[in-house]
């Protein structure tokens, strides 16, 4: 009998996944709820993306624009049942139930942004945002961007700014250098497989050096000022542990400011489907499954490795998941443990520092959603967790603690990404009746 393979999400791994499912027999049902697949690591302008759309799409159900709100736990011996609404937002969407015989969660993860007095100006972009109009639309954020935060990733978004036309004025690296070389010189045979990152990072360090475009390390924002946008970033050097040094701030003139503190994993779909987490990401064994019957998970869920890694544990995942046998993937499981490595060593050389939360003034916003102000958490925050969201509603907004989750955890001590309901939907969408399974949005 066919199995019905359900993945969510159509990045890197998803689309490793419905690959390795599809070559295995199965019946594949791929979900996203963005229009294109590919995701950020694959974003490009509509045009190009016609002509290099993943040949995958044609060999799968593919449901473009479709969201899961919600996983049914409904028999310990199954996979949960996957609960989809879909059409465009604001017309008429339809919901869907299917009931798979495994599924494959690769959802990927979201700019983190520690927050900072002024991270609300308009002009303060998350670094994938202002990746994303860049690479997606050729559209630039600003004319005089500063890029900053922690991780590699500064790298790129900054080559793509550039690209579009952007003058960047700086790519600042939160931690010092001593603590980024220390996290990637360590043993360093153990990233001879990594070769080609390591290429690819040096040849955006000598696209900045080409265009002087300075990158300096143990320096970060730790505020933004201006008159109903952002025009000057206030930038300190750091210690090891992210405090200040007093007296070495320094303001820059800029008209777009673009931030990242590395990424967190959109965990929402695994605890929901009531997967066990361990040191911030989902558990998986050697075949990419969790703790949850019949379910995997592959991607940046997993741990934070980049596109190659999360496309060899996506292979892993759809392979097992389709009734593949799991003795063939020896080569793969090889790539994917070197990925497993690698974002171990990402992790030591750009960890986020304990004491980030010293730039914050009692008036700095937390939750942008709710307007909840760092002043109000630290007042109420003797109380239990779920009480602070109560009264303080942090958390509660439009988008579901994707931007302030990660710190409220850590400030409150909290999991933000309990939520039976996962994604947005109307009640009178939910009153709706569902379609049959093998109806097609």
């Amino acid at each position: 009998m066919t199995r019905h393979v359900v993945i969510v999400g159509a990045g890197p791994a998803g689309l490793a996944a419905a690959t390795a499912a599809v070559r295995a027999g199965a019946q594949v049902t791929l979900l996203d709820a963005a229009d294109q697949a590919g995701g950020q690591y694959h974003r490009m302008p509509l045009d190009t993306y016609e002509t290099k759309r993943p040949r995958i799409l044609e060999r799968c159900d593919w449901w473009p624009g479709g969201a899961v709100w919600a996983l049914e736990r409904h028999d310990e011996r199954r996979p949960p049942r996957v609960h989809v609404i879909s059409g465009p937002d604001g017309g008429t969407r339809r919901r869907h139930v299917l009931e798979p015989d495994a599924l494959v969660l690769a959802p990927g993860a979201h700019d983190r942004t520690l927050p900072f007095p002024g991270w609300e100006l308009p002009g303060v972009f998350t670094a994938g945002a202002a990746q994303a109009l860049a690479k997606g639309e050729g559209v630039a954020v600003g004319d005089r961007v500063l890029v900053a935060g922690s991780g590699p990733f500064l790298l790129p978004v900054a080559a793509s700014l550039l690209a579009v036309g952007s003058h960047v004025t700086a790519v600042l690296e939160a931690n010092p250098a001593a603590t980024v070389l220390r996290g990637w010189t360590q043993s360093p045979w153990r990233l001879a497989a990594q070769a080609g990152k390591a290429a690819e990072l040096a040849a955006y360090a000598a696209l900045l050096a080409r265009r002087r475009v300075p990158y300096r390390t143990g320096r970060a924002v730790i505020e933004a000022r201006g008159d109903g946008r952002v025009e000057e970033a206030v930038t300190a050097r750091l210690r090891a542990d992210w405090s200040v040094v007093a007296g070495s701030e320094r303001t820059t003139a800029v008209d777009a400011l673009c931030v990242t503190h590395g990424f967190s994993p959109q965990l929402e779909l695994p605890v929901a489907a009531g997967c066990a987490l361990r040191d911030g990401f989902v558990l998986v064994d050697e075949d990419q499954a969790t703790s949850s019957t019949g379910v995997y998970a592959a991607g940046e869920v997993t741990g934070i490795a980049g596109a190659p890694a999360a496309r060899a544990e996506g292979v892993v995942a759809g392979w097992v998941a389709g009734g593949g046998s799991p003795a063939r993937l020896r080569t793969v499981r090889r790539r994917r443990d070197e990925g497993r490595t690698f974002a171990v060593r990402l992790a030591a050389a750009h960890p986020i520092g304990r004491r980030w939360s010293g730039w914050l003034r009692p008036d700095t916003l937390v939750c942008r959603c709710e307007e909840t102000d760092y002043g109000t958490l630290c007042r109420t925050a003797d109380v239990s967790a779920r009480a602070v969201r109560l009264a303080t509603r942090a958390g509660l907004g439009p988008c579901q603690a994707r931007i302030c989750g990660p710190t409220l955890a850590e400030l409150l001590d909290t999991n933000p990404h309990d939520r039976p309901i996962i994604s947005p939907i109307r009640l009178g969408e939910l009153a709706n009746p569902p379609e049959e399974k093998e109806s097609t949005p």
